[in-house]
């Protein structure tokens, strides 16, 4: 039977990992690869704050249950990003953005700017919460989180120099106006063709093989640490040298 593990023994390991205080923090979790922890989710959530002390954020993509019209206050984080996302978003002071499509969850100093106003359209382009954050020289953490949910690399998408990007229209329910369409680069099936399917589990393990992260045990997962900015742009490049 597998150990559980506490608040305190998370805390240690996230700071072994490099996580350090006044950080500005997206993270990408599977609780079922941390393993049990004793308290659960909110206990994972608070070693987080533990060593992001007050004087750091985080943030987190929450999106929505597509299943009911979207409220910003109160529809669920979508099961897709985990149970984590969902536990985030009922937590006291969690900052939630209005948009049916890049919906995000923060708490720290920093949350109010992370979500400020964005745009409708080409939600993970200029002016969106990505690119506040990695303005803001955030840090993104994987906690054995599959290899295609860094969702920064959308922004990378934004800027790389493609052409012919894919785009989308989608509508959404919303409880307050009935529904809403937006448009965007693919966000799901990618903004060009590459020949092995999704790329964004390659660039993520290239950037990794480079050496650019720092990599630890926390739980009973890999973690991942490593800067925002800098996995945007080796991202980009990787774009614009295979799409």
């Amino acid at each position: 039977m597998t150990q559980a593990i506490t608040r305190a023994a998370l805390s240690r390991e996230l700071r072994a990992l490099g996580l350090t205080a006044a950080s500005t923090l997206m993270v990408h979790a599977s609780l079922r690869r941390v393993g049990p922890v004793v308290g659960g989710a909110e206990a994972v959530l608070d070693a987080l704050f533990d060593v992001l002390e007050p004087s750091g954020t985080l943030l987190m993509l929450l999106c929505a249950d597509g299943d009911h019209p979207f409220d910003p206050l109160t529809t669920p984080a979508d099961p897709e990003v985990g149970v984590l996302a969902e536990v985030f978003r009922q937590r006291p002071g969690t900052q939630v953005n209005d948009h049916a499509a890049a919906r995000f969850g923060a708490l720290g100093p920093q949350a109010a700017w992370l979500l400020g106003p964005a745009p409708l359209h080409d939600y993970y382009g200029p002016g969106s919460v990505l690119e506040r954050f990695v303005q803001a020289e955030g840090q993104v953490l994987r906690l054995g989180a599959n290899t295609d949910t860094v969702t920064l690399t959308h922004w990378a998408e934004y800027r790389a120099q493609v052409p012919n990007k894919r785009r989308v229209r989608r509508r959404y329910g919303r409880a307050d106006s009935g529904e809403q369409w937006i448009d965007s680069l693919d966000d799901s099936d990618g903004i060009a063709v590459w020949p092995q399917g999704d790329y964004f589990p390659q660039v993520l393990r290239e950037y990794l093989a480079a050496g650019h992260a720092r990599v630890g045990r926390v739980g009973h997962c890999t973690a991942e640490l490593f800067p925002a900015g800098a996995f945007a742009d080796f991202a980009v490049t990787w774009m614009e040298d295979h799409l």
